[in-house]
């Protein structure tokens, strides 16, 4: 059966063939010129590999073309294969290969190495180097170990290493690798071991390390940058997405890009949020510039954003990738930028915007491994944003859930001064457990305080349906105990488990110039009473818990309170509040009360309110809510 081919197949077929005819002649051109009088080598071998990295994209192209469109195939990630290679050349290097700490503890080994100490390479990680080596000879080594760390230049010794057959008579180059944020490591090749292969590490007087060393140092920092900004990613305590994105730029910047740009989606539209370039003056005014130029349509941050695919410009021709400045200059050019690639910030399913790096000329071209690393920066940044974004949407539903359970304001009761305060536990991710109110009863006002046991939804739901209940039955129910019992009646029906409510309620009614109080409790503590003269009454938390025995009976009580009288409802987050040692605020609340006789009722809460919060180091055990009620004087008839 043949596959038929479309003329736009044809044509690319045609177009594939033309570019190895070109690469042919540039390949002869490359072939002359090397042979020419004075040729510059170092030149020249740099453009073969340029032809080099042509010749394997153009027959990929052409194995492509050569494939009918039906049955091909997607090529491998470029990515996963530079990072296999990296791997592959450290493990199977030739040449035993050691990544120490600056104290001389292995960090990590390659084959060759684990070869020569006649152990696995990760039995020797976390061991000090010297332990590897004969005790003739440890002194000398460690000495070489401290003067490369000291002085950062690279040194050798003579030394004998302890191999599964003995020692063996080894050379060792030790050179200083400079990764992230200045952090610096140490790099050991052992050379004149029979059977390693020639040595890959040039000496000390060269001042470069050699391929080995080079791939081991590039392998090392690109490994090590992940693991900072995972480590970064892990920390953020903020779950703000703009610090998150703030954070990974400036620690991008200055180690593997000199600029680093970060376009965000916002309502449909990729938008620049951050530049971060070199840390000058100069370089500040430029970035404050680029900043305010949004990725035009058809630049490579908004192609890579909308189509998902990472771009790599090793050399860049086209200077207007970036967009342009509003007097037309181009942004690549403010910058300076020659080398440019650009990664899609994403969870895997959802693209966020684009992260763009870049480099000025002398800083190197950009690479697959450094394709690699960007990619997978972006998807860490892209996870980021979305555990961000979902913390921040429970944030906002926890708030307005915890707001319907509290009132919006306090009712204007007569003789009456209320104020209240509240502060939730944790992050305030989910919604407490806590309530109170405010509302008419028959002949006065009811005040109901409340805590549920727990957090989350189910928690919102049973404090939802226990302050409504004692608000609906209180309307015409004249005894603050029935209401509470037939609460409990609710409660039980509705089937919430094992959860429960503990509850105070209390009618509030003048008779003449002194206010009646009756009160009713299920398992909740308090209120306190302070008398203006600074006489405290901590009253009991009787009763049962709402919800876990049919047969409960609220406690009772009554009082009766003069002018500057004061009541203060609260919830078990006041008592339980403590410090390191140990030391509950439970200790101190009847003093601090006492300390306040006299003053408002919106002081005495925030006072308490800031005392507990400093007291528990704004770690709280549980939600915190007060409520303040003062009588002030009676309502005239």
């Amino acid at each position: 059966m043949m596959v038929k081919r479309d003329m736009s197949y044809e044509t690319r077929a045609d177009g594939l063939h033309a570019d190895l005819a070109d690469l042919a002649r540039r390949r002869e051109a490359l072939r002359q010129a090397a042979v020419m009088p004075g040729a510059d080598t170092r030149a020249l071998l740099e453009a073969a590999f340029a032809e080099l990295d042509a010749a394997g994209d153009a027959l990929t192209k052409l194995a492509e073309a050569d494939t009918p469109p039906s049955a091909a195939t997607s090529p491998p990630e470029s990515a996963n294969a530079e990072r296999a290679m990296l791997r592959a050349v450290f493990q199977h290097a030739p040449t035993p290969l050691f990544v120490l700490e600056l104290d001389g503890t292995v960090r990590r080994a390659n084959a060759r190495a684990g070869e020569l100490i006649g152990a696995a390479p990760g039995y020797a990680t976390g061991r000090a180097l010297t332990a590897f080596v004969d005790l003739s000879s440890r002194a000398a080594v460690e000495s070489q170990l401290a003067a490369a760390a000291r002085k950062g230049t690279a040194r050798q010794v003579e030394c004998r290493l302890l191999g599964p057959d003995g020692p063996v008579d080894t050379t060792l180059t030790v050179s200083v690798v400079t990764i992230y944020e200045g952090m610096r490591l140490l790099t050991v090749t052992a050379s004149g071991v029979a059977g390693s292969g020639p040595a890959l590490v040039a000496s000390p007087a060269d001042g470069d390390p050699g391929t080995a060393g080079s791939v081991v140092r590039a392998m090392t920092r690109r490994m090590d940058m992940v693991t900072a900004v995972t480590r970064l990613l892990l920390d953020n305590s903020t779950f703000s997405e703009a610090v998150t994105l703030q954070r990974c730029a400036r620690l991008l910047a200055g180690d593997i890009a000199s600029w680093v740009i970060v376009d965000v989606e916002r309502a449909d539209l990729l938008m620049r949020h951050l530049v971060i370039g070199p840390r000058d003056e100069p370089s500040e005014e430029l970035a404050r510039k680029v900043r305010t130029v949004d990725p035009p349509a058809g630049s490579v941050p908004e192609h890579v954003h909308s189509v998902g695919t990472p771009v790599l410009m090793a050399d860049v021709e086209d200077t207007g990738i970036l967009g342009a400045a509003p007097d037309g200059t181009p942004l690549l050019v403010l910058i300076g930028a020659t080398s440019l690639l650009s990664v899609p910030i994403t969870d895997g399913e959802i693209s966020y915007g684009a992260l763009t790096l870049a480099r000025r000329p002398g800083e190197g071209r950009f690479e697959l491994a450094d394709l690699g690393l960007a990619e997978e920066l972006g998807r860490h940044l892209g996870v980021a944003i979305r555990v961000d974004r979902m913390f921040r949407q429970r944030s906002v539903v926890a708030e307005a859930l915890q707001g319907s359970l509290l009132p919006t304001r306090m009712p204007d009761v007569p003789g009456l001064e209320l104020a209240s305060a509240y502060l939730p536990a944790g992050e305030g991710l989910e919604v407490g457990g806590d309530f109170f109110d405010v509302f008419p009863v028959p002949d006065g006002w009811g005040i109901s305080v409340g805590d549920v046991c727990g957090k989350g939804q189910e928690a919102a739901a049973m404090t939802a349906a226990a302050r409504h209940a004692i608000r609906v039955l209180a309307r015409w129910n004249p005894d603050p105990a029935d209401v509470l019992a037939r609460v409990n009646e609710v409660m039980l029906t509705d089937g919430y488990g094992e959860r429960f409510v503990t509850a105070k309620l209390a009618y509030l009614r003048w008779d003449g110039v002194r206010l009646r109080v009756r009160l009713a409790g299920a398992g909740h503590p308090g209120p306190a009473l302070v008398r203006p003269d600074g006489r405290v009454d901590l009253l009991g938390g009787g009763g049962l818990p709402l919800g876990l025995f049919a047969d409960a009976e609220p406690e009772a009580d009554s009082l009766e309170l003069g002018e500057d009288d004061l009541l203060f409802f609260y919830t078990d987050g006041v008592t339980d509040a403590r410090t390191a040692d140990l030391h509950y605020f439970d200790e101190d609340l009847g003093e601090t009360l006492a300390g306040l006789a006299g003053r408002s009722a919106a002081h005495t809460a925030r006072t308490v309110q800031d005392l507990v919060s400093g007291f528990g180091q704004d770690d709280l055990r549980d939600d915190v809510t007060i409520l303040v009620a003062k009588v002030t004087s009676p309502p005239r008839r």
